[in-house]
């Protein structure tokens, strides 16, 4: 089968795809942005991997021989899944392979800038504290985790794993339900109001939708502790980035880490581009989900999902065919 990899750089290229070499005849581009792309380079694909480049009509309407779309990637946000399914084309993600690695990189954040990481590392390396005539400093206050409220909206997975390394570390869980069909039962649930109000940490785990674009808005922040920090490993337009901005220069909540923004890479124009204070703002070019071994297994499940489609196994799909 003619397989063609629009994105290939999506999983670094320190990560081999050769493994795809046994399924088919292969075509791989380093990325692939706009829909006149893909329709150029998809014309004769059977099978497309993607996981960015737009999959619609407008970029696949003269792919005739597409059979299947797999997604370097757990979110499907690109595909246009009525129109995939109307073509009968099935949409394969990658369940799982991040999960570790996001809750740890969410947890990076969160340390990082609760115990005023930057700052510290800072003092020391600017002479500070070897100018000092003790042995330590802590001019900035920092605080523990124990004892302290993590809220989480979405508990899923990823949102599963954050919640028990929350309670390692001694904190009280509690979580929302976006759509309200939840059946984690481990932690309390509460209402969105009581999750703004009690959390001293809150971090975002749910997929991008209706009820969740812009679900941290400005009147979000406002119910929100002072003291408490926002963490968003989600998808960057669950926040409202202009909101975001204004709550942290006015102090209306502590800090802020985040993975994702509204657009991406981070543009100029983005009013959080303009906070340099790393003590109150950190901003990673989403990498939460990319440690070496999550890729590895991003692309071994891209792999066994093209293998059991050409077997005739049952396939994991996304959208209905």
């Amino acid at each position: 089968m003619k397989i063609v990899v629009l994105e290939r750089n999506s999983v670094g290229p320190d990560i081999p795809v050769d493994c795809f070499e046994e399924l088919g005849e292969v075509t791989i581009y380093r990325n692939t942005v706009s829909a006149q792309e893909v329709r150029e380079r998809t014309r004769d694909a059977e099978i497309i991997v993607a996981n960015k480049s737009p999959m619609n009509e407008e970029a696949l309407r003269e792919a005739r021989d597409l059979k299947l779309i797999c997604e370097f990637a757990t979110g499907f946000d690109n595909c246009d899944l009525p129109y995939l399914s109307s073509r009968k084309i099935p949409v394969c993600n990658v369940v799982g392979y991040s999960t570790e690695m996001v809750a740890q990189h969410t947890f990076t954040l969160a340390l990082a800038l609760s115990q005023k990481l930057m700052h510290y590392d800072n003092y020391v390396k600017s002479g500070e504290y070897s100018a000092q005539d003790r042995f330590s400093n802590f001019d900035v206050p920092f605080n523990e985790l124990a004892g302290k409220t993590w809220g989480i909206v979405g508990m899923g997975n990823i949102g599963q794993q954050v919640a028990r390394i929350a309670k390692a570390f001694g904190c009280e869980v509690i979580f929302t339900s976006v759509t309200g069909r939840s059946t984690v039962t481990e932690y309390r649930k509460v209402d969105k109001d009581t999750l703004l109000r009690e959390s001293d940490f809150l971090s975002l785990h749910c997929p991008l939708s209706d009820l969740t674009r812009n679900y941290i808005d400005g009147a979000a922040l406002q119910k929100m502790k002072k003291s408490a920090i926002l963490v968003n490993v989600a998808r960057g337009r669950v926040v409202d980035n202009m909101a975001l901005y204004e709550a942290l220069e006015n102090g209306t909540i502590a800090a802020a880490g985040l993975d994702v923004l509204e657009d991406e890479p981070l543009r100029l124009t983005n009013p959080l581009s303009r906070i340099k204070d790393s003590g109150k703002l950190i901003i990673t070019p989403h990498l939460a989900w990319g440690s070496v071994e999550a890729r590895m297994r991003c692309v071994q499940g891209v792999y066994d999902n093209i293998r059991a489609f050409q077997s005739g196994s049952p396939i994991h799909v996304v959208n209905p065919v």
